[in-house]
């Protein structure tokens, strides 16, 4: 009775609120953590996937050259990785928006240790070719962005996806140090079967520390209404139904349109690094390493910055202004000095361009569907290694390096102008 009435009493009713609220202060700030935990794990197996992915990228050219494939017969295996990456990018994102975040991570890392495990058996050119099929469900990144997406709001997503690209850089300069050093001193296998053990440990680690739904209950109960969950994960007709949404086309081929001459340029580098520049091997090394570290300190430190005090409306305008000075620099560029000062707008524009197009595009779309949007938004760049060596090679024969900066001035000017014009729908959001 003294309980009960001291319940009942003039300060019963606040003690119990107040008890309510530590309680509940105490769930969500365990739920904080457990979110933390798991977009830690997320950064590290995306990385890892990215290591192991620009190891090989270092090696392949000598693997297949030691197998009799001429220099015709390498383009068309880079051809069919870009074309199984561009098929397979909508289909992954199918999948993880239909069985989750966990299990499309866990068949990305899957598939790359197929993928290596196909690559160190590879004694003749048919294994070689053969090895690139599990490529088709390669998407790490991805995956890794459908997680971010679920667990972040929509004032915080910009900033999130764009520490993804701090991943990525470190997977370019690991990746490419890892598998110059292990292939000179040990051979050309070595970090193939560095990669097919440690995609085996990401697949462990995906399966361990990635929960299963990712979403919170509220999400949830939103996925299973969607349409997006009908039918099989190969319905084309469902992946065409995202660009109905409003803005969506729009952003979608502002993202395509704006990347695609630096594209172009970024295929053909190898080339221009030799020929243009006059750079040996290792030299060329040292300059995408450079470009990787550029790539870090602006994804991982600039990006999340501006997104906190500027809409994403105006930093995709940005992003396009900054894209034309650099397309007037690569006109006039003549030693590779010129490139290493262009570099610095080029990556800050390329990146945030990508972050933000990829944030926009997310929260266009109900978050049932952001796993098979995101997979949309994956296939622009396989799209472009896929037509991107025909094209590049025509403009950089007839034309020369300047015709690359040249497109990506006109281009750039003329989506800076359409921008300012068109009113397209946006969520507009500032991250805290």
């Amino acid at each position: 009775m003294s309980m009960m009435s001291e319940k009942a009493g003039p300060g019963g009713e606040e003690r119990a609120w107040r008890m309510k609220t530590e309680t509940q202060g105490q769930s969500d700030h365990v739920g904080e953590v457990r979110r933390g935990r798991v977009i830690l794990a997320t950064y590290v197996i995306v990385t890892l996937e990215l290591t192991f992915l620009f190891m090989q990228f270092g090696v392949m050219p000598y693997l297949a050259r030691s197998l009799g494939l001429d220099s015709v017969g390498f383009g068309y295996l880079q051809t069919m990785f870009g074309v199984l990456q561009l098929v397979g990018g909508p289909i992954f994102g199918r999948f993880a928006d239909q069985f989750g975040s966990r299990a499309a991570l866990t068949l990305s890392c899957a598939s790359a240790s197929a993928f290596f495990l196909l690559l160190s058996i590879s004694t003749s050119v048919p294994i070689l070719f053969l090895s690139r099929l599990p490529t088709v469900f390669m998407h790490g990144l991805p995956g890794a962005q459908k997680v971010i997406t679920d667990l972040t709001a929509p004032s915080e997503r910009a900033a999130a996806l764009g520490r993804l690209g701090l991943c990525f850089g470190v997977g370019i300069i690991f990746g490419s140090v890892l598998g110059g050093v292990l292939s000179t001193k040990f051979g050309i296998f070595v970090p193939v079967y560095f990669g097919l053990v440690g995609s085996l440990i990401n697949t462990m680690i995906a399966r361990v520390y990635i929960p299963s739904p990712v979403k919170q209950k509220s999400e949830h109960r939103e996925t299973e209404h969607s349409t997006s969950q009908s039918g099989s994960v190969f319905n084309l007709r469902e992946i065409l139904r995202l660009m109905k949404f409003p803005g969506v086309m729009e952003i979608f081929l502002v993202k395509v349109f704006s990347g695609l001459p630096i594209g172009l340029f970024l295929i053909m580098f190898s080339i221009i690094s030799m020929d243009f520049f006059g750079l040996e091997a290792a030299e060329s090394g040292y300059l995408m390493s450079y470009f990787g570290v550029l790539q870090m300190v602006v994804q991982g430190l600039v990006v999340g910055r501006l997104t906190s005090y500027c809409t994403e409306r105006t930093l995709l305008r940005l992003s396009v202004l900054v894209l034309a000075g650099v397309g007037l620099g690569m006109a006039l560029m003549r030693t590779v000095w010129h490139y290493c000062i262009i570099a610095v707008p080029l990556v800050f524009a390329f990146t945030m361009l990508g972050t933000i197009t990829d944030s926009i595009l997310t929260k266009a779309v109900p978050s049932s569907d952001t796993g098979a949007m995101l997979g949309i938004c994956a296939s622009v760049q396989p799209l472009t290694r896929t037509v991107g060596p025909t094209i590049g090679a025509i403009l950089y024969e007839r034309f020369g390096v300047s015709s690359f900066g040249c497109l990506q001035l006109v281009v750039s000017i003329g989506l800076f102008v359409y921008l300012l014009k068109s009113k397209i729908p946006l969520r507009e959001t500032k991250g805290h």
